[in-house]
């Protein structure tokens, strides 16, 4: 795989033969869609990450250079590394073990966490004694910090860090959990119509169905709109936030220009170049 924004390679990437894992390299070409962010707009929008994700949102679409395509994208607060943390870790170690070591080369590990959880920086992460860290640890200590931006990559199942790796190392020196907004492709616009169909269609099936079973049965027999109701309600819900696949294109030149670019990239330091 090779992760690029506009022409520059920003990371490789080879699943590895037992299919546990992915070999990365990651290369310092990644820069940031986001622009600085003003220590008054953290005031501003202080706590309120649905503000902050229309904010991004059109930082997103503005950049020439973002992951976005043609579709539908989902920028979402309800991510589901905010749920994986045990009471008994504190902020600063479950987040810190979520990062994905190495620089620049590593490996993303599929049974660490199940699949999906880790996090991995689009270039290292900078020290807790950072200036840019510092500046934003106090935010972090007065609850103004702004979200970390990431984009879930199916074909990684992993997060990458798009905008936010100094706000994610304040939040982790400072022991809070970070505010987060995931990017991932939901259900395109035709597909949502069909699917949408399909789910009244099912839930008016169940209720004629459990309409002939009352009649047959008498009022023993559950109310089918008490129990096709939530159900639909859950259909809906999915349909608005599902994950999709992160679509991918076909190399021009094949694998061996993948390899070519491994190679010039890496400097032929990488055995996968």
């Amino acid at each position: 795989m090779l992760i690029s924004q506009a022409s520059r390679p920003v990371l490789l990437a080879v699943v590895d033969e037992p299919l546990q894992g992915v070999d990365f390299w990651r290369t310092d070409a990644h820069r940031p869609c986001v622009p600085p962010l003003r220590a008054d707009a953290g005031r501003a929008l202080a706590g309120n990450t649905e503000r902050w994700a229309h904010r991004f949102a059109r930082y997103l679409a503005d950049a020439p250079d973002s992951p976005l395509h043609e579709g539908r994208w989902l920028l979402t607060r309800e991510c589901a590394l905010l749920r994986g943390r045990h009471a008994t870790v504190s902020h600063a170690e479950y987040w810190d073990s979520m990062l994905v070591e190495g620089h620049p080369d590593g490996y993303v590990d599929w049974f660490l966490h199940s699949g999906s959880w880790e996090v991995l920086p689009l270039r290292p992460m900078p020290r807790a004694d950072d200036s840019r860290v510092k500046a934003y640890r106090k935010q972090a200590r007065d609850g103004t910090l702004p979200p970390v931006l990431l984009w879930w990559v199916s074909g990684l199942d992993c997060h990458l860090i798009l905008d936010g790796h100094a706000r994610l190392a304040a939040a982790i020196a400072e022991s809070v959990e970070p505010p987060l907004l995931e990017l991932h492709r939901t259900v395109p616009r035709d597909d949502l119509a069909a699917r949408t169909h399909e789910a009244v269609t099912f839930y008016e099936g169940e209720l004629a169905r459990f309409t002939r079973l009352r009649a047959v049965h008498g009022p023993t027999v559950p109310d089918g709109a008490a129990l096709a109701g939530p159900q639909l309600v859950r259909l809906f819900d999915d349909l608005s936030t599902v994950r999709l696949p992160t679509w991918a294109w076909p190399l021009p030149g094949g694998v061996s220009r993948w390899r070519r670019i491994a190679r010039e990239v890496t400097g032929g330091r990488w055995p996968y170049g």
